[in-house]
C-alpha cells in the first residue's frame, strides 16, 4: 500500500501515523527525493566548484543527458538552491551558480563524502563478513 493510501486510510481510522517530525508530511521525504537523486548531487557538487555554463555542467558530469541536465538545473532552481541567470546574447549564454541554501547543501554533501571515504574500509569489511556468513557471492 502506497504512503498516501496508508494516511487516507489512518485518517479514516481516526489515527494519524507519526512519522520523523510527528506528522506525516512535515517535508522530508520531498526534500530528500531531491537529493536522493543522483544527478542531483553531481550538479551540486559541480557548482560547488564554481560558476559553470550549462555545455560546461553537461561536459563536466559523466553520463548525464541534455534533457536530464535541463531537468535537473530546473528542479534545482526551483528549490532554491541554484540560481539561473541567462545573459541576452546571441546564442543565449546561461550561467549556473549555487545559492545561499545550495551552498549549505554543498557543504552538507562534503561532509557526507568525507564521512564515506572514513568508513570505506569499515564497510567493505562489513560486508564481507555478511556476505561469508550468509552465503552470498558479493554481486548484489
Amino acid at each position: 500500500m502506497s504512503v498516501t493510501n496508508t494516511a487516507v486510510t489512518a485518517q479514516v481510522a481516526g489515527t494519524i501515523p507519526e512519522g520523523p517530525c510527528g506528522d506525516d508530511d512535515c517535508g522530508i521525504r520531498d526534500v530528500l527525493d531531491r537529493l536522493g537523486d543522483r544527478w542531483t548531487v553531481l550538479v551540486i557538487v559541480e557548482l560547488s566548484k564554481g560558476v559553470r555554463r550549462f555545455r560546461e555542467l553537461e561536459r563536466a558530469i559523466p553520463g548525464i543527458s541534455q534533457r536530464m541536465l535541463t531537468l535537473t538545473t530546473k528542479r534545482l532552481c526551483r528549490d532554491g538552491m541554484v540560481e539561473r541567470i541567462a545573459y541576452p546574447t546571441i546564442p543565449p549564454q546561461v550561467e549556473y551558480r549555487l545559492t545561499e541554501t545550495g551552498r549549505s547543501l554543498a557543504a552538507a554533501i562534503g561532509a557526507l563524502a568525507d564521512w564515506s571515504r572514513e568508513h570505506r574500509d569499515v564497510i567493505t569489511s562489513a560486508r564481507q563478513r555478511w556476505d561469508v556468513e550468509h552465503g552470498v557471492d558479493g554481486t548484489e
